[in-house]
């Protein structure tokens, strides 16, 4: 598969946008724009305009109907920005120049052009500095790498694969198998999402905090990135089970209140997509006392993993092999493939990379014994429709209640530390108790009912996605790029209450780096998901 030609446009313009779609037309572009200012995105031609996120910062991917372009715009200051992009560019349009050169010249492949608006002459000696050479327009110019610094892009050989067949390794097969790969599916039971992604109802909503810190970065670009990808995917209700009906978040009390306010103050969230509602706002639309108020995702709501994962996996085509009741028990390495043996010994599958999305279940593989992971019992309870007052949205707090499904409402969940994976009448009662409290209605008995799951949870709670790491190799490491790891052997892992939203970015993130593509999130968000973090911690304490 060619690879696509990579454009930055370091000021967005819908005409240059426009421009450089034309002239590649046939062929795959990678257009990436900083956006330092918001954007009218009514002037944009419809299917980016569909696409158009809302005006928070951060890396916001879009793709187009046919697939052959990309569209990466960083909404931010312009500097912070472009030292945050992973990228290996073809193009430059240089609006400004900036503060620090080096930033861009990292970013410059060989034989890389720039067209700059304007240049003082000491921007184009520094420019010049760093490797471009300018033609007699003094604005164009092409940029020659050092030998040292000039990295060839090998391209993979597309075979993979994936163990584990829940929402994790469903999204890896999909993201793969759209760029060519032939990918074989490795799942120990019968039919896929018979895990944790087994529940009926998972909920997708941002996550808030008064200082924008980098989990909060990180939930906010996996929801925006579901739900642009969910939308390719064929739409919510339409492709899978699930409605984006909105979810109000309630304060847990009066100080959680009074620092909701604060974020809703600071203006960083447009009201589409986050809003703050004072007490009688969110009383009148959960028709019960609200008294400390609460956020209301619009474009939030819920959506049946088992149903993603069938859509994810059906979007695979002929490039998909499953491989299901089938433990894989043992990976070894040899002639530059990855065999993939069950407890007998036997052969199940051979590639060059493995993708282990097995949850917790990973750990039992050798290469990945010493991932830091643990399994966190969650019990689901299953109520008739009608056990509760009826809301056309979710709603949460301490727990949450989905809107009625085929006569199911759900209502969760526990967060146990045991690994008991049977229905307990306390753990159901104690999942009533929550949501009454937030309908402000009494306790009831019901028949035991629901489901109990086991998250995969890190210890900082953020996901592991990418290269993993090969402990035994010695060496000082003072980088994640000093970290040694296993070839060809990669993890999308800890996905812990939010693997609906999670699923999506970490196999785009995965798939990137395997095809040194342009990586959809800000290298420091990519940084704080790669799994050899905890590796790379514990050896420069051992220091």
């Amino acid at each position: 598969m060619r690879r696509a030609h990579v454009l930055l446009d370091t000021d967005f313009d819908g005409a240059r946008l426009r421009a450089a779609c034309a002239a590649h037309g046939g062929r795959k572009l990678h257009y990436i724009a900083l956006a330092p200012r918001p954007v009218d995105a009514s002037h944009l031609p419809e299917p980016w305009r569909a696409q158009w996120p809302p005006c928070v910062p951060g890396l916001h991917r879009m793709v187009s109907r046919d697939g052959l372009v990309t569209l990466d715009v960083l909404i931010g200051e312009s500097d912070a920005c472009l030292a945050q992009l992973s990228a290996r560019v073809d193009e430059v349009h240089l609006a400004w120049v900036p503060a620090a050169t080096p930033v861009l010249a990292r970013l410059m492949m060989d034989g890389a052009r720039l067209q700059a608006v304007h240049l003082e002459e000491a921007q184009r000696a520094a420019l010049q500095k760093h490797g471009f050479v300018f033609d007699e327009s003094q604005l164009r110019a092409v940029f020659y790498a050092r030998r040292a610094e000039h990295v060839a892009v090998v391209a993979p050989e597309r075979r993979a694969i994936v163990v584990g067949a829940g929402v994790a390794g469903a999204a890896a097969c999909e993201r793969l198998a759209a760029r060519g790969w032939q990918v074989t599916l490795v799942e120990r039971h019968t039919q896929p999402a018979s895990e944790a992604s087994g529940n009926l109802a998972g909920i997708f909503m941002p996550q808030l905090s008064k200082d924008d810190n980098i989990a909060t970065r990180l939930v906010r670009a996996a929801y925006l990135y579901s739900l642009r990808y969910w939308q390719d995917l064929g739409g919510i209700g339409v492709a899978f089970d699930g409605a984006q009906c909105g979810v109000l978040q309630l304060a847990r009390d009066g100080a959680h209140a009074q620092v909701q306010r604060k974020i809703a103050s600071s203006g960083l969230y447009p009201p589409g997509f986050a809003r703050w509602l004072e007490a009688p706002e969110a009383a009148a639309m959960l028709g019960a006392p609200a008294s400390d108020g609460a956020w209301w995702f619009a474009q939030g709501g819920w959506a049946r993993p088992s149903s993603v994962c069938a859509a994810m996996l059906d979007a695979c085509g002929a490039l998909l092999t499953r491989r299901f009741a089938s433990s894989a028990l043992r990976l070894e390495r040899g002639d530059g493939e990855w065999l993939v043996r069950d407890a007998d010994g036997a052969l199940i599958a051979a590639a060059p990379t493995v993708i282990l999305a097995a949850g917790t279940g990973a750990v039992h593989f050798e290469q990945a014994a010493g991932l830091p992971l643990d399994a966190v019992r969650g019990q689901v309870t299953h109520l008739a429709e009608g056990s509760l007052p009826s809301l056309p949205f979710v709603v949460c707090r301490e727990a949450y209640m989905t809107p009625a499904h085929q006569g199911i409402v759900c209502v969760g969940a526990s967060y146990d530390a045991d690994a008991d994976a049977t229905l307990r009448l306390s753990s159901q009662a104690e999942n009533i108790a929550k949501i009454a409290d937030i309908l402000d209605v009494a306790p009831f008995d019901a028949p035991l009912a629901g489901r109990t799951g086991f998250r995969c949870v890190a210890p900082d709670r953020l996901p592991l996605a990418g290269a993993l790491p090969d402990p035994g190799v010695p060496g000082r490491c003072e980088r994640l790029r000093d970290v040694p790891r296993w070839p060809g052997l990669h993890g999308l892992l800890g996905y812990a209450s939010r693997g609906l939203i999670w699923a999506p970015l970490a196999a785009e993130l995965l798939a990137c780096q395997l095809e040194g593509e342009p990586l959809p999130l800000e290298s420091s968000l990519a940084a704080a998901l790669d799994p050899a973090r905890f590796l790379l911690r514990e050896r420069r304490r051992a220091v």
